[in-house]
């Protein structure tokens, strides 16, 4: 049931505020202590079936929620659209445990309108422990919430305001675009790279790529390893077009898109007349494997010029250097604009850089796409 919501936070400003539905409730109660160690969350609510979160999210109004998707009589999934609709603007995050059955879920939810997923802990040490989850969970709240915040005009905590800046990378007027070393080339390939919100904007990116858009895709979305392999098969349905998680020695071929395995990074190698895959165990960058930068390194170093560049929604920087080499090689990179982006950390970190060639609502991408493939006007 829900507990009384708290309207101030602990650091004097409205605080980012959260419902819990999950049928544990030692899960709920793991959740709660974790995200109320941050001065800047309240958990106001916590219900432990679908039918129950409904009626919570209409009294309580959160900004986040995070959904289990298996409950007794009303699972996650069937409860989402319900959520969304009772509270205008929430970010819903999934939460289950690593299953492929789940990560397949998970996606189809991302598709319903849930905005992000977290792997839930699956045996007691990692529940007590928890570390990695915990700084997970709380990062995306924090950041989800506060995207949602300032696009309602509403106060955000002033503990985030560090954080915030991280993700907030808006200017009142776009940045003239960075001088290229070399000159923009007709592309051969297309790099995306995308995080947080990303499986959404993959989705319709791709969903409207024309069928004479022949060139190959590669793609590094922040994903653990049970979902990469889940979301190529999304992508393949939606597309129309062969998607792959990526493997080691892979041939690149026309027409095909291949997505980074979680848990590695994904590079291009070979030449442009005979590409091919290379992945990677080594260190995280930006904290992630798969990243971004890595795999834009390595598009500029095979196809210089004849690369484009796209970075969509997400969390933090990566993405950024990577850009500025695929830049100084002469290639074109697009980026996903502030309000139709989840969080528009990745992208406006490329836009405020002054390294897009132009800044774009998701929905015109694919046309952005078509165009510099036909055309370095």
């Amino acid at each position: 049931m829900a507990t009384a919501a708290r309207q101030v936070s602990r650091s004097g400003a409205a605080a980012i505020r959260v419902l819990l539905v999950d049928d544990s409730a030692v899960i709920r109660g793991m959740l709660r202590r974790w995200l109320e160690e941050s001065s800047a969350i309240d958990v106001v609510g916590a219900a432990q079936n679908g039918q129950v979160a409904i009626h919570e999210a209409r009294q309580l109004q959160p900004d986040i929620i995070i959904l289990d998707i298996e409950m007794p009589v009303m699972d996650g999934l069937t409860a989402l659209p319900k959520l969304k609709e009772a509270v205008d603007g929430c970010h819903v995050i999934m939460a289950s445990t690593l299953t492929k059955r789940n990560a397949d879920i998970s996606l189809r939810a991302m598709r319903l309108g849930a905005t992000d997923y977290i792997p839930k802990p699956e045996s007691r040490l990692e529940m007590t422990s928890g570390s990695d989850f915990k700084s997970a969970i709380t990062e995306k709240v924090i950041a989800l919430g506060t995207a949602r915040r300032k696009r309602l005009g509403l106060a955000v905590p002033a503990v985030q305001k560090k954080v915030a800046s991280e993700q907030d990378t808006s200017t009142k007027v776009a940045p003239r675009p960075r001088p290229r070393r070399a000159a923009a080339s007709l592309p051969d390939i297309i790099a995306i790279g995308s995080s947080t919100g990303g499986p959404q904007a993959l989705f319709t990116v791709l969903e409207k790529l024309k069928p004479n858009c022949t060139l190959p895709v590669v793609i590094t979305q922040h994903m653990p390893a049970t979902f990469t392999s889940i979301l190529a098969g999304h992508l393949e349905k939606i597309s129309g077009r062969p998607c792959t998680e990526g493997e080691e020695g892979m041939p690149i071929k026309a027409g095909h898109i291949y997505v980074a395995p979680g848990g590695k990074h994904m590079l291009v190698s070979g030449t442009p007349a005979n590409p091919s895959l290379v992945l990677d165990e080594g260190p995280e960058e930006n904290f992630c494997r798969p990243a971004v930068d890595p795999l834009f390194r390595s598009v500029a170093d095979v196809y210089g010029a004849r690369s484009l560049g796209v970075i969509l929604t997400g969390m933090g920087t990566d993405g950024l250097k990577g850009c500025g080499v695929l830049r100084d090689q002469g290639a074109r990179i697009l980026v996903q604009d502030e309000a139709t982006s989840t969080v528009w950390g990745m992208p406006g970190a490329v836009s405020k850089a002054g390294l897009a060639d132009d800044v774009l609502p998701i929905a015109g991408m694919a046309d952005a796409i078509m165009r510099c493939a036909r055309s370095t006007n």
